[in-house]
């Protein structure tokens, strides 16, 4: 097929000017749903968006689409219209955030690899909607906490969406703001048992995240579809922790520690896909781009002047960006599915940290950080090809191979450059084994993603822990192998288990770096594997109409040989377990719905060189709420959280040096958090 000069032009202008969004394939070529959910399934939820609706499917986990490197294959299991939402800053639940509830037509829960999709597998909800006249919608979220914050009240979104013509658009501004804080005791043993010191801290974090956006889609009369996308967004944070410091021998003191982070954000593309020869291209572009500034300062101050003050600073300017260029080109041919992508990935990070000491006189003053100051990049080419056909009404086959070439650099610091060629790719299978048993099977070579600031040194004042910075890391990999099965029980409801297991070779862990230093870095390998299972229980079979029970069961084991000492131990910050059990009644006959939430999640210790660190929350939380779904056009939410007073706490032991050697100290945290009352006030306009 010859298409028009001017069209060609704009492809490759876009693509060049990474100026464009969201990767968006065709509408899937088959729609065998496991199952297909109207909007009168939702009416008795009065639901205002898409995700309002899909937070209800029975059975369902929502999972977001992984950070992968560059824009790569299709991750998460939600899509829109058959297509998947591939920017970095936007996401598909916010997408649906702003579709009204009116423009859902259904949604369809299904095989992933029935939709033609390379790297979608498993469960997947696609979200089928229409256009619809221009409508907003907003919500509103303050929270009140007994202790130690101040009420939060600046958190909601509000946007704007319509359609005019063949122009679909909408425009949003959000603020995912939070208020968060704990106080209460800590005391520091000595290795003999003994008490060395007693604390009394109390601390609030404050963060703002203002962002405005919107997207754009213009579907032309022949088919062909453009997409363009826009976000900006600023970022404030501010911690704030006092306390105090007394043990046997040694003086009263105060102590105080101050962080601020901020700076800004923004991130624009899209795509056009037109027509070409016996298939389809897509030109995909997308250019992000962060400013983020922070600083940690640490203050001990001595109550009877019997000493000066000590402290320490440390300060970070740091600037990211990625660019991408991306093509697709999809045809069929009989029953198969055939696709290759071409992706060129450009990242960076030029940062530049310091470190300062309190003098005598009570002015900061610079000391060396080695390894604080560089700039990383990674220029990456990924060349892949999958292919997609049935075999019979019950099994679908989706495999796709390839490669990547990336080249690492580091400017400063010990910097070096470094090239590799890795392999990747995935086979998946569906299979419709009944009308009411589904599995699909996943087998998957994947490539990780670096965080370029493990690169570089960097310090933890309130801790007291230092990373040395590694100039040698590469991206772990990983073969990846999962099975989830869904079962519906029709009018009892319907239940998913998931059994995964992931082995990683260049795992990332904590590894020594010198005589004393230690940083992230890489190890041989690693195991991660588990089940879970998800279910939704109606009780209107038993005469409890409007009354359903989400569960959901989480268990995983990992391994990991230890760099320093040699012993298997968990991976750290890995999920040991988490259980959650959610109880609904929308009362019939009535606008009122209430219900509860109680959960519980134990996560390993983390291991460095030089300590061993479990910190967490719990042991249970649990919620209450009441909500009006027609308050004078709005539904209202009332929720207590942390009903069941679930505290904030750390057991930490410290070695003199690295962990073989003798302990230095154990500390032992209980902080109180107390009970959280939140509101949820939405609507539509």
């Amino acid at each position: 097929m010859t298409r028009r000069p001017t069209r060609t032009a704009l492809c490759v202008a876009l693509l060049l000017a990474a100026s464009t969004l969201h990767a968006q394939d065709a509408t899937p070529t088959s729609t065998s749903a496991v199952h297909t959910y109207l909007p009168a399934d939702f009416a008795r939820y009065n639901p205002h968006n898409a995700l309002d609706m899909l937070k209800q499917v029975p059975g369902f986990v929502i999972r977001q689409a992984d950070q992968e490197r560059g824009l790569g294959e299709a991750t998460g299991n939600v899509v829109i219209n058959g297509q998947r939402i591939s920017g970095k800053s936007n996401d598909v639940l916010t997408e649906m955030t702003r579709i009204p509830a009116a423009n859902v037509v259904r949604i369809e829960i299904v095989d992933g690899s029935t939709l033609a999709i390379p790297g979608l597998t498993g469960i997947v909800a696609n979200v089928v909607t229409k256009p619809g006249g221009m409508s907003g919608q907003w919500s509103w979220k303050p929270d009140i906490r007994k202790y130690y914050t101040r009420p939060q009240i600046t958190r909601g979104d509000v946007s704007v969406s319509g359609s005019a013509g063949a122009l679909q658009y909408n425009v949003g501004l959000s603020n995912n703001g939070n208020h968060s804080g704990a106080g209460g005791g800590t005391v520091i043993y000595n290795a003999d048992g003994s008490v060395r010191d007693v604390r009394d801290d109390a601390w609030t974090g404050e963060s703002d995240n203002p962002t405005l956006s919107t997207r754009l889609t213009y579907t032309a009369a022949d088919g062909d579809i453009a997409n363009l996308n826009a976000s900006v967004s600023r970022e404030f944070y501010h911690y704030r922790e006092d306390g105090t410091r007394s043990g046997p021998g040694l003086p009263d003191r105060t102590r105080a520690v101050r962080e601020n982070e901020g700076g800004h954000s923004f991130e624009i593309g899209g795509d056009y896909e037109f027509g070409l020869g016996i298939g389809k291209l897509k030109l995909i572009g997308l250019d992000r781009y962060k400013h983020q500034p922070y600083d940690q300062t640490v203050v001990t101050h001595f109550v009877d002047g019997s000493q000066p003050d000590v402290g320490s600073r440390f300060a970070r300017d740091s600037e990211e960006s990625e660019k991408i260029a991306r093509a697709e080109y999809k045809w069929t041919t009989g029953k198969n599915d055939w696709r290759i992508s071409a992706e060129g990935a450009f990242n960076s990070l030029d940062s530049a940290s310091s470190i300062a000491v309190l003098d005598s006189s009570g002015n900061f003053v610079g000391v060396p950080l080695p390894g604080a100051n560089a700039t990383v990049q990674e220029d990456r080419y990924e060349l892949m090809g999958s292919w997609g056909r049935p075999f019979g009404a019950a099994l679908k086959f989706q495999m796709s191979a390839g490669g990547e070439y990336s080249k690492l650099q580091q400017v400063g610091a010990g910097g070096l450059t470094r090239e590799f060629i890795r392999p990747k790719g995935s086979m998946s299978l569906a299979w419709k084994a009944s009308d009411v048993l589904d599995v699909n099977f996943k087998l998957q070579r994947k490539v990780g993603q670096l965080n370029f600031y493990d690169f570089l040194a960097s310090v933890n004042l309130n801790d007291g822990s230092q990373n040395a910075g590694n100039p040698d890391l590469v991206p772990q990999q990983s073969w990846e192998f999962e099975v989830e099965t869904t079962r519906t029980l029709g009018q009892w409801g319907t239940t998913t288990l998931r059994v995964y297991d992931h082995r990683f070779d260049d795992f990332i862990d904590t590894i020594p770096i010198g005589d004393t230093g230690e940083s992230p870095g890489n190890i041989d390998s690693a195991r991660e594997y588990g089940f879970e299972w998800k279910g939704t229980w109606k009780f209107d079979p038993l005469g409890w109409r409007g009354a359903k029970l989400d569960t959901r069961w989480w268990v995983q084991q990992s391994s990991v040989k230890a760099p320093l000492t040699g012993e298997r131990r968990r991976t750290s910050w890995s999920l040991i377990h988490f259980w959650d059990v959610a109880l609904r009644n929308d009362v019939p006959g009535t606008p009122w719905a209430w219900g509860f939430d109680v959960n519980h999640e134990l996560d390993s210790r983390n291991v460095r060189l030089t300590e061993i660190d479990h910190t967490w929350e719990g042991p249970v939380w649990g919620s209450l709420y009441i909500e009006r779904k027609d308050f004078f056009g709005l539904t209202v939410r009332a929720t207590l959280s942390n009903a069941l007073g679930a505290g904030s706490y750390r057991d930490r032991y410290v070695f003199d040096g690295r962990r073989t050697d003798p302990l230095d100290f154990h500390e032992v945290r209980d902080r109180r958090i107390g009970p959280i009352l939140s509101l949820n006030v939405s609507g539509t306009f």
